[in-house]
C-alpha cells in the first residue's frame, strides 16, 4: 500500500465518520437514509454521464453489491435507533476488517502476509476496545438486539467490500463503477420511504434537506476513494486501514453527541494506529 493509497483510504474514513454523524444525528433514520441514498442516486447519475460504462464482468457484481448495500443500509437504521452512536458505530464497523481478511482469502486469492495479518489483527483488537469500551461506558445493560443489528451491520459491510473489490477491478473504470452503484443501490430506500408517506414524502424530507444532502456527497466521496484504493491494493488492509473511522466517529460521539470517550479509548486508538502503521510497514 503505497502512501498515496493510504492517504485516500484515510480521508474516506473521516468522510465516512462525518456522514454516518449527519445520518445518526436526523431524527428519523428513513428520512435521513431517504435523503441520503437518494441524494447518492442523483449524485451517481452526473456522473455516469461522463465517467465510462462499467465493464460486462462488473454487471453482475454491481447488482450484488446493491442488493447488499440496501441490506446494510436497513441493518445501520436498525443499530443506530438502537444503540448509541458511540456504540453501534465502532461494532459494525469492527467486525468488517477481519471477515474481509477471510472473504478477500477465498474469493480473491489475496493470502495476508505476516506483517499484514498482524496489522489487521492489532487494527481489529483495538477497534474491538472501542466497541467494548463504549458499552462499558454507557451505564446501561447492553441492548442484544442493537449489538445483534450491529454485528449483521459488520457481516454486510464486509460482503460488500469484497464483492465491489472484485467487481471495480473486473469494470474498466473505478468512476463507472460507484456512478452506477450508486444509481443502482440507492433507489430502493426513498421508494419505500414514497410508498410509505405517499402524499407527505417532500414534507418529511425538507426540514432535512442540506444535511442529509450534504451526507450524500461525502457519502459518495468515501465510498468512491476506497473503490479507487481497491484497485491498487488488497482488500484487507484497506478494509483495516478504513476502519480507522471508528477513532473519528468516537471523537464525533464524544464531542457532538455527548458520549464519553475518556483513556481507554485513547488506548484504543492508539492501538488502531501501530495496526496501521504495521499495514503499511507490509506495502
Amino acid at each position: 500500500m503505497t502512501p498515496v493509497v493510504a492517504a485516500a483510504v484515510l480521508l474516506a474514513a473521516v468522510t465516512h465518520a462525518s456522514w454516518n454523524a449527519l445520518a445518526h444525528h436526523i431524527t428519523d433514520k428513513l428520512v435521513g437514509f431517504t435523503l441520503i441514498s437518494g441524494g447518492g442516486t442523483l449524485i451517481g447519475l452526473v456522473l455516469a454521464v461522463f465517467a465510462p460504462i462499467p465493464a460486462a464482468g462488473a454487471w453482475p457484481y454491481l447488482v450484488a453489491s446493491a442488493v447488499l448495500h440496501v441490506a446494510y443500509y436497513w441493518l445501520l437504521m436498525t443499530s443506530f435507533k438502537l444503540g448509541d452512536f458511540g456504540q453501534a458505530y465502532p461494532i459494525a464497523r469492527g467486525t468488517a476488517p477481519l471477515v474481509v481478511t477471510v472473504l478477500a482469502a477465498v474469493f480473491a486469492g489475496e493470502v495476508p502476509g505476516g506483517w499484514q495479518a498482524a496489522g489487521v489483527a492489532v487494527s481489529s483488537a483495538g477497534l474491538t476496545g472501542l466497541a467494548l469500551w463504549g458499552l462499558r461506558g454507557s451505564g446501561r445493560r447492553p441492548d442484544w438486539r442493537a449489538l445483534g443489528a450491529a454485528l449483521a451491520t459488520g457481516v454486510a459491510i464486509a460482503s460488500y467490500t469484497v464483492v465491489d473489490g472484485l467487481g471495480v477491478r473486473a469494470s474498466g473504470s473505478s468512476l463507472g463503477y460507484i456512478a452506477w452503484l450508486m444509481v443502482l443501490e440507492g433507489i430502493a430506500v426513498p421508494v419505500y420511504a414514497a410508498y410509505r408517506w405517499r402524499g407527505e414524502l417532500v414534507e418529511r424530507l425538507r426540514p432535512f434537506a442540506l444535511r442529509g444532502l450534504l451526507g450524500a456527497a461525502l457519502s459518495v466521496l468515501a465510498y468512491g476513494l476506497v473503490l479507487w484504493a481497491q484497485t491498487r491494493a488488497d482488500l484487507a488492509p484497506i478494509s483495516a486501514l478504513r476502519e480507522s473511522s471508528i477513532i473519528v466517529g468516537a471523537a464525533i460521539g464524544a464531542i457532538f453527541f455527548k458520549e464519553r470517550f475518556g483513556a481507554p479509548r485513547l488506548l484504543a486508538a492508539g492501538v488502531v494506529v501501530a495496526g496501521i502503521g504495521l499495514m503499511l510497514h507490509a506495502g
